[in-house]
């Protein structure tokens, strides 16, 4: 996992190399956050928990202060000046309305569900047509996986 000021600095050491010499251009590194339960203590750790569960592509359980629990598909936030202003919305898992969640209100946040994107990378999608055809196969198709 790589910081802000470790991204820039490779940035920056790519900034004075010539453009054809360079094979690849710097990329964020995907975390693996697939059970990851964070620790909340600061609003700035809440908030940066919950842009992580943002950019997940799974489902996530969120705690309220009062002890109910919402899993589902964290798609949109809202951030204010507070916690009170700020706004996650999900989609729960289990009914069909969406539910909305100050910031304020949540004690906890898992990423419990399965990255449904998590190895799906052209590169592992290039290694396997290799593999087929390097095994003798005709006709090669790759078909996508199933979500549950």
């Amino acid at each position: 996992m790589s910081t802000q000021t470790q991204e820039a600095a490779k940035l920056e050491q790519l900034s004075h190399e010539a453009p054809d010499e360079i094979e690849v251009a710097a990329g964020r590194e995907r975390e693996q956050l697939e059970g990851w339960v964070p620790e909340l203590a600061s609003d700035a750790e809440v908030r940066e928990a919950l842009e992580k569960a943002f950019d997940y592509r799974g489902d996530i359980t969120v705690t309220r202060k009062d002890g109910s629990k919402v899993e589902g598909y964290l798609y949109d936030r809202r951030t204010g000046p507070s916690l009170a202003e700020s706004v996650v919305r999900i989609m729960p898992s289990d009914r069909g309305s969406r539910v909305n969640i100050a910031y304020s209100d949540i004690a906890a946040v898992a990423f419990s569900g399965r990255d449904t994107a998590a190895g799906k990378t052209f590169d592992a999608w290039v290694k396997k047509y290799w593999e087929k055809k390097a095994s003798g196969e005709k006709n090669i198709q790759i078909e996508p996986e199933k979500l549950d």
